[in-house]
């Protein structure tokens, strides 16, 4: 088809042209009838935010994805694109993708008005069927709508009341395409207003023209519900005229946010293959996110942006990647210590609550870790209770007494994988533990295993951990008082 030039040759396949929405809903229907997956590569929503999606594109709507930072609402509206067809015909040379079985701009008239069958088509692929706009306080109706060009009335040697001198704005430039505005409260309450009768009669106005261009758009905008108390919000008609509203969310378990990580996350090769990463250092980095939206330091309705985890996981490769480059190894494996280079991911990713500034971002963030460690440690190893009748009978008990025994014990951060096993491999009770628990843990995760023993322990208060200018050192949590006395 992309070979036929001309409105004729087009005529003769008996092609037949659609509007956009219709178009989506046939490519939908199509897809959901095969069994394929409507929005590959988006997690977690297949049985809540992607059916309500599908539902409004089958109902033809405009619609509103309402929800915190980092819930993927501008991924599912770029995901739309692949639901349109592969090629459209539009008319030769018009601004606006005019279809050339039903122009609706004065220059596609007026050439097949001339030209009639002879007039000249060219194919839109759909990937540039998509145009996108972040609202800021600055947007202007002629931004989006369009204006009159002057300089363009004086070229053409036309009066400002002739309609070629409307230089169009993005919205009429997106004919025929899906059009996405990103954080719609933010945008101008007199600005919105203009999008009304876009929404419902599908024709614009500029500066008093009598136009009449009923523009064929699949219309999608993104809001957070933080910006309709703090910055702005959408003005009540315009919410009126928006099909379907749907909610987003973050992922509901640590396995879902684990698979939006690996998929997102910006590494090539040769990080893959220099760093092994330790499955449960995978679920500490998500469970991480999990606590930060309970934590009492965050505003939880600002939301904590999946972007976190996945820079935090990019930032924690490259901590164990730099530490090995200095040791002159050419891989390694990530270590719990390494967590600690993850604290600048972290920092910026949140906003903190008056208690949260008291303590200072870098404590939050330390505190995060420190209860990612606290909640996975009973899913490994038995409980640890506050109050033990028998401490003997514990199975911690062995591992106390040799920390007792010991008068420190040091885990150095840029220490070599053989200095750092070696370091583990010291402390036998840990091993044994490891054996009773974690019997069929993976070699390559055991000793990473090894250190979420003492950094566990560190947490139920069993053991001490201050930090040293190069490392950590771990103490039995009385005997340096004893000792002192």
């Amino acid at each position: 088809m992309i070979q036929i030039k001309t409105l004729g040759e087009l005529k003769k396949t008996g092609y037949t042209s659609k509007r956009i929405k219709d178009e989506l809903r046939d490519n939908l229907r199509s897809k959901i009838k095969a069994g394929e997956t409507t929005f590959d590569g988006v997690h977690g929503f297949e049985n809540s935010v992607i059916p309500e999606l599908e539902r409004a594109i089958l109902s033809r709507h405009n619609i509103n994805l309402l929800g915190l930072r980092g819930q993927a609402k501008t991924r599912l509206a770029r995901k739309m694109v692949e639901l349109l067809d592969e090629y459209i015909p539009v008319v030769a040379g018009s601004e606006i993708n005019d279809d050339p079985f039903h122009p609706i701009s004065r220059f596609a008239k007026d050439l097949l008005t001339e030209k009639g069958d002879d007039t000249p088509i060219t194919w839109l692929h759909r990937s540039e069927r998509f145009s996108e706009k972040l609202a800021t306080p600055d947007v202007t109706v002629a931004d989006l709508i369009g204006d009159v060009d002057p300089i363009k009335a004086a070229n053409l040697k036309l009066s400002y009341a002739d309609d070629r001198v409307i230089h169009f704005g993005m919205i009429p430039r997106a004919n025929r395409c899906i059009f996405v505005i990103n954080e719609l409260p933010d945008l101008q309450a007199r600005i919105q207003v203009a999008l009304f009768n876009i929404l419902q009669e599908g024709d614009i106005q500029i500066r008093g023209f009598k136009l009449r261009m009923p523009l064929d758009m699949q219309f999608v905008f993104t809001a957070n519900p933080e910006d309709y108390t703090n910055r702005g919000s959408i003005v009540t008609p315009l919410k009126d005229r928006i099909g379907s509203q749907i909610l987003t969310h973050y992922p509901e378990t640590v396995a879902i946010a684990r698979t939006i990580t690996q998929q997102e996350a910006r590494l090539n090769e040769e990080q893959s293959k220099a760093v092994y990463v330790p499955s449960l250092a995978k679920d500490l980095i998500e469970q991480i996110a999990f606590e930060a939206r309970e934590s009492e330091y965050i505003d939880n309705k600002s939301g904590v942006s999946a972007r976190m985890t996945i820079t935090a996981f990019e930032n924690l490769i490259s901590t164990s990647e730099r530490r090995a480059l200095k040791a002159g190894n050419d891989t390694t494996t990530v270590r719990l210590s390494d967590f600690m280079g993850i604290i600048p991911a972290l920092t910026g990713k949140v906003e903190l609550v008056y208690e949260g500034e008291q303590e200072g971002a870098a404590a939050v963030a330390q505190h995060l870790i420190s209860d990612a460690i606290h909640t996975f440690f009973p899913a490994y190893f038995p409980k640890i209770e506050k109050l033990e009748k028998d401490i003997d009978a514990s199975p911690y008990a062995k591992i106390l007494e040799w920390f007792f025994a010991e008068t420190g014990f040091e885990l150095l951060d840029d220490a070599s994988d053989e200095e750092y096993r070696k370091q583990l491999d010291a402390v036998q009770p840990l091993e044994d533990l490891i054996k009773n628990y974690q019997p069929t843990i993976a070699p390559e995760d055991k000793y990473f295993l090894k250190e979420f023993v003492l950094w566990g322990l560190v947490e139920y208060d069993k053991l001490s951990k201050d930090r040293v200018d190069v490392g950590y050192q771990f103490k039995d949590l009385y005997s340096s008082y004893i000792n002192k006395l």
